[in-house]
């Protein structure tokens, strides 16, 4: 199973982004949270074609995480791949600690002038919807490519946690920027297992103390 997985990780994770994308459009279109300002078309076009020039970018790369990770693996690198636990444990775990990861990244992004430059662009979109979780500047994604491989190394992440996470944080951020409504208390339900997007859209805010809090993608 796993060889499978890593043998078509690009295409499970088109089919997800694709899958997501589409899904959340339709959702945003039949149960709105608010009205949008901005020209959908114009928006949805600059947003796509920013995340489609990072993905080329990153594709030119000579090693993708994937490879890092078994690499690292081969290697003995890494504080998981040198703790004798079952192999979905360190799944699970690696998964996790790839988020935490992802979260420092982003509270580090706002912290730091140069990187904030870069992240910028992520909170100068003119409304908020589906798109807006996907668009990052390119060099954003190349840091943020860097940072990850990091993390990869300094754990000891498995191959099937990196596939797993890429999927994951690629659709709660989707998710999490939906223009979508909830009912409230289901809302605040899932507020304990998942980052929703009112919970996420005060991050957003035009208010520095509010847009400098909330990193998180994946678990609140």
């Amino acid at each position: 199973m796993e060889n499978l997985i890593l043998k078509n990780a690009i295409i499970i994770r088109s089919i997800s982004f694709l899958s997501i994308l589409v899904l959340m459009g339709i959702w945003e279109i039949f149960a709105p949270r608010r009205i949008l300002i901005a020209p959908k078309n114009d928006r949805w076009f600059n947003n796509l074609s920013l995340i489609f020039l990072s993905a080329l970018v990153i594709r030119l790369l000579p090693i993708q995480a994937i490879g890092m990770s078994l690499f690292a693996k081969e290697n003995g690198w890494g504080i998981l791949n040198n703790i004798p636990l079952p192999y979905w444990t360190l799944v699970v775990i690696g998964v996790l600690c790839l988020d935490f990861a992802i979260y420092l990244q982003h509270a580090m992004f706002h912290a730091i002038p140069a990187f904030w430059r870069f992240h910028l662009v992520h909170h100068t979109d003119l409304d908020f919807d589906v798109t807006t979780g996907i668009r990052f500047h390119p060099v954003e994604m190349l840091l943020s490519m860097g940072i990850k491989m990091a993390a990869i190394v300094f754990w000891g992440t498995s191959a099937l946690a990196v596939v797993i996470f890429e999927v994951l944080l690629n659709a709660t951020s989707m998710f999490n920027h939906g223009n979508v409504r909830f009912p409230g208390r289901f809302d605040r339900v899932m507020w304990l297992f998942v980052v929703t997007p009112d919970m996420h859209r005060v991050h957003h805010s035009v208010l520095v103390k509010e847009h400098n809090s909330n990193f998180g993608f994946n678990f609140p």
